[in-house]
């Protein structure tokens, strides 16, 4: 194992700033920064990193007890925030704040990392607004969000801005290689069909499920071939995205559960039912309720990441035929199709697939969006 800074790959003027910023402490550091970066870029490790390298004697040496214990986030000065809801409400920014305000255990700084500052809600930002206004001497606060416009001004404005970059295709595969044991052919493929997406790319390496997935969704654009057709794949693509995320969180539900009913004190012998027991337990299941949709919608997003790399293909067939592919394993079948339409029709697609994604984004029903998409890539494909 390396320092805490190994696996942040294609990331060097990134991680020039940090390593400056733990070296020079009082000249470079700020409390509050923001990561910011496409998918897969490593928001969320970098931050993680630069948490540890705060805490570490050495700035970051990955072998020291406090950079195990904040990378595996038992660290007690480091509190991580991530999201498996929608949104980050008032309440658990309040109770942030409240954190971040306590004096370090360990003299050093008092980390608070917030992984989807992008989801804090207009009532959660005031409150985060004010932690960052009035930090505790040893506090640093570190968010991560896709962009920088994804967190509303007065809170960007307070923070010292990291950009992190898309992975190279050779740096991830090197990463799948030397970390992972991947074989080198296996790890090239998975990392140039995951586009510059590091944990997209272990998982298509690792998961001989997830590539077949992949190739299912690749294949679909060629079968939608009437309305029947197109409303079918829209209902098989939500049954898979839902028990995708059921899979996911039925155990994961089953415990909170059990753990919740037991703190209650329901159940067990000559226990009386708290007065508030429903109350509690209808939170718990409204939060499960949220998570599982979050999940939903996130594996519907990888369906439009996956047809938008597909189109994205066909385009560069049609205009651009020296452009490497993202799908090279298709080639031979994305050939014809650029060659049987226009790149009008075929930036028409792509519009379809945006207009989805920013349907589920406003929480329109994943079957409506998708039958509406489904249907334009099929007329798309015979205007």
């Amino acid at each position: 194992m390396g320092d805490v800074w190994s696996e942040l790959i294609g990331q060097e003027r990134a991680v020039g700033t940090l390593r400056r910023a733990v070296e020079g402490h009082r000249h470079a550091m700020t409390h509050a920064w923001l990561f910011v970066g496409p998918p897969g870029s490593g928001r969320s490790n970098a931050a993680k990193a630069f948490a540890a390298a705060l805490q570490c004697p050495r700035g970051g040496c990955g072998q020291c007890e406090e950079c195990r214990t904040t990378l595996s986030g038992a660290h007690p000065d480091v509190t991580l925030l991530r999201t498996e809801q929608l949104s980050i409400g008032v309440d658990e920014v309040r109770a942030l704040v409240g954190r971040a305000n306590v004096a370090p255990v360990k003299q050093r700084h008092q980390v608070v990392v917030v992984e989807d500052a992008d989801r804090v809600t207009e009532r959660g930002a005031d409150a985060l607004l004010k932690g960052l206004e009035e930090p505790a001497p040893k506090t640093v606060w570190l968010l991560c969000a896709p962009n920088a416009d994804d967190v509303i001004v007065t809170i960007r404005s307070r923070c010292r801005v990291i950009k992190l970059a898309t992975p190279s295709d050779e740096a991830v595969t090197r990463l799948l290689v030397e970390r992972d044991g991947v074989a080198p052919a296996l790890a090239a493929h998975a990392a140039r069909a995951a586009q510059g997406h590091v944990g997209r790319a272990r998982m298509l390496a690792r998961s001989e499920h997830a590539r077949i997935r992949r190739h299912e969704i690749l294949t679909l654009p060629g079968r939608l071939t009437s309305v029947s057709a197109c409303l079918t794949a829209a209902e098989n693509l939500v049954a898979a995205a839902k028990e995708e995320a059921e899979q996911t969180t039925s155990e994961l539900d089953a415990k909170e559960m059990a753990a919740l009913q037991e703190a209650l004190g329901i159940g067990g012998r000559g226990t009386a039912k708290p007065r508030n027991a429903q109350a509690a337990i209808r939170d718990l299941e409204e939060q499960q309720k949220m998570r599982a949709k979050r999940l939903q919608r996130d594996s519907l997003d990888r369906v439009l990441t996956e047809l938008t790399g597909y189109y994205r293909d066909v385009l560069a067939a049609q205009t651009a035929p020296d452009v490497p592919l993202v799908n090279a394993d298709l080639a031979d079948e994305i050939a014809p199709v650029a060659q049987r339409s226009t790149p009008e029709q075929t930036v028409r697609a792509l519009d379809a697939i945006l207009a989805a994604r920013t349907a589920l984004e406003g929480n329109v029903a994943p079957l409506l969006a998708l039958e509406s998409m489904l249907i334009s890539l099929s007329l798309a494909r015979r205007s």
